[in-house]
């Protein structure tokens, strides 16, 4: 009946929130107190309540059940689904980037974002150095350590540590590439793909050299490019 009639009986002592059900604000207090009872197997995670450690179990299994409406995207947890629609389907992104014209709802998103000018790589990996700009893909990286690749491809011997990494594989199988360019006829089996062939319609260049300005479609060819300005300071040394 508290569902109707509204009633909160259960307050919360170190903050304003309040409950109708009693397990609510034990969770709560969890959070408070810094207890984190779910201890994940796979990595050093640990959760204050259960939602939260099967939450953070589809990232290594590779589930991504939440599917946003008004793209093709999948994610995680329904938080993560959105905090997507905040970012990339909403009006107000007030965080401009200073080398593209890219632009975003969060100040987060554009340091994140700024990794791909500069090529930070703050995220190591303790057992290769491999770095990333992002955690959640050191995190899809150490499962190549951990040589768990439980998802098998049915029509060749090849085995994977994710989901989705089968789902592109098995597109070289099927021939699919759903990814249709709305330009010319090219078409492409991931969206990334897509969206750095776009660049050559757009003229875009979002990987600019910081110290001449030119820009470039890929971080590949930014890099090769950088290796004449190393000759020119090899060259005056």
């Amino acid at each position: 009946m508290r569902i109707h009639t509204g009633e909160k009986p259960f307050q919360c002592s170190q903050c304003d929130m309040a409950f109708t059900n009693n397990s609510y604000l034990t969770k709560l207090m969890r959070i408070h107190e810094g207890k984190k009872s779910y201890q994940c197997k796979l990595c050093d995670k640990a959760y204050p309540t259960k939602y939260d450690i099967e939450s953070h179990m589809t990232i290594h299994k590779g589930e991504r059940p939440y599917q946003c409406c008004q793209c093709d995207k999948t994610f995680t947890s329904n938080s993560c689904l959105k905090k997507h629609i905040l970012r990339i389907h909403a009006d107000k992104k007030p965080y401009q980037c200073n080398q593209c014209d890219k632009a975003f709802s969060y100040s987060g998103d554009l340091t994140q974002h700024m990794r791909i000018h500069t090529d930070e790589k703050p995220y190591r990996c303790i057992q290769c150095d491999k770095g990333f700009t992002q955690n959640r893909l050191l995190i899809q990286h150490m499962r190549i350590h951990t040589m768990d690749k439980s998802y098998q491809c049915h029509q060749c011997d090849k085995t994977f540590s994710y989901k989705s990494t089968l789902t592109r594989h098995m597109m070289i199988h099927t021939g699919d590439k759903p990814y249709q360019c709305n330009h010319c006829d090219k078409a492409f089996m991931e969206n990334n793909q897509l969206t750095s062939h776009m660049w050559i319609h757009t003229g875009e260049k979002p990987y600019r050299c910081i110290q001449c300005d030119k820009g470039f479609t890929q971080n590949y060819n930014l890099k090769q490019h950088m290796m004449i300005h190393i000759g020119e300071n090899v060259q005056r040394e």
